[in-house]
C-alpha cells in the first residue's frame, strides 16, 4: 500500500489521527496542496479526483474517501476499534460521520474556499474551475455556529459523540474544530460547556 496525503489539510488530518491512535504506519508521500501538486499530471494519473488523502491498495486500486480508507484499515487492524463494537454502535458512528461532513465540514469549506485567494476559480475540490461565491462565506459561518450549538446539545446526553466510547466520529469532530479555527476563523463559543467538556475528554482519549 501507499498513502498520498498532506498532513496540514483537514481530510488528511482525520486519517492521521485515526492511524496514530491505532499505531498504523504506511509508506506515504506528501502532496503539497499549497503548491498545487495535487493538480499535476503525475498525481492526477493516480488520483483523477486531485484530492488527498488517497490510499493505493496492493492490487493497484485507489481509495480516495476518508471514510472508505478508515473502514479498510479498521478491518486490517481491528485492535483499538474506532468504528464501533456492535451494529448499533457502527450505525451511530457512521450517522455522525455523515452529519459532520454535511453540517460542519461543508460550512467550513464554504467559508474557506470562497474567500481564500489560493482558491480563486477553484471553490470546490478537484480539477474543475469553479468560481468563488463570496455570499457563501457568511452563510457558512452562520451554519457552523448553528451546528456547534446542535453538537453541544447532543453532547449533553453522551460522553462521546456516538455514545459511551471514543470513536472515529470524535476524531472527525476534533479535526473539524481545528479546521474551523483557521478555515472559517470560528471557534465554539465559551457558553457551549458540553462541547468543551467533550473536547477535553476526546483529546485525552486520542493521546492516551
Amino acid at each position: 500500500m501507499h498513502l498520498y496525503t498532506f498532513d496540514a489539510a483537514p481530510n488528511p488530518a482525520r486519517l492521521k489521527m485515526f492511524m496514530d491512535y491505532k499505531g498504523i504506519s504506511i509508506e506515504s508521500t506528501q502532496i503539497d496542496l499549497g503548491k498545487g501538486e495535487q493538480l499535476g499530471e503525475t498525481y492526477r494519473s493516480i488520483v483523477p479526483e486531485a484530492t488527498v488523502p488517497a490510499l493505493v491498495l496492493d492490487d493497484g486500486s485507489v481509495l480516495c474517501a476518508v471514510i472508505a480508507i478508515v473502514h479498510y484499515l479498521e478491518a486490517q487492524h481491528p485492535r483499538k476499534p474506532l468504528l464501533g463494537r456492535t451494529p448499533e454502535a457502527r450505525a451511530h458512528i457512521l450517522n455522525w460521520n455523515h452529519r459532520l461532513f454535511g453540517e460542519v465540514y461543508g460550512p467550513i469549506a464554504d467559508a474557506f474556499r470562497n474567500t481564500h485567494p489560493n482558491y480563486a476559480k477553484r471553490a470546490l475540490p478537484g480539477p474543475a474551475n469553479v468560481e468563488q461565491l463570496p455570499e457563501l462565506v457568511a452563510r457558512g459561518k452562520a451554519r457552523l455556529t448553528q451546528s456547534f450549538a446542535m453538537l453541544d446539545e447532543a453532547l449533553a446526553r453522551t460522553p462521546f459523540l456516538a455514545g459511551e466510547h471514543f470513536s472515529f466520529a470524535d476524531i472527525d469532530l476534533l479535526a473539524a474544530i481545528g479546521f474551523a479555527k483557521w478555515g472559517a476563523r470560528l471557534t465554539p463559543d465559551d457558553s457551549l460547556q458540553h462541547l468543551h467538556r467533550w473536547r477535553a475528554a476526546a483529546k485525552a482519549a486520542l493521546n492516551g
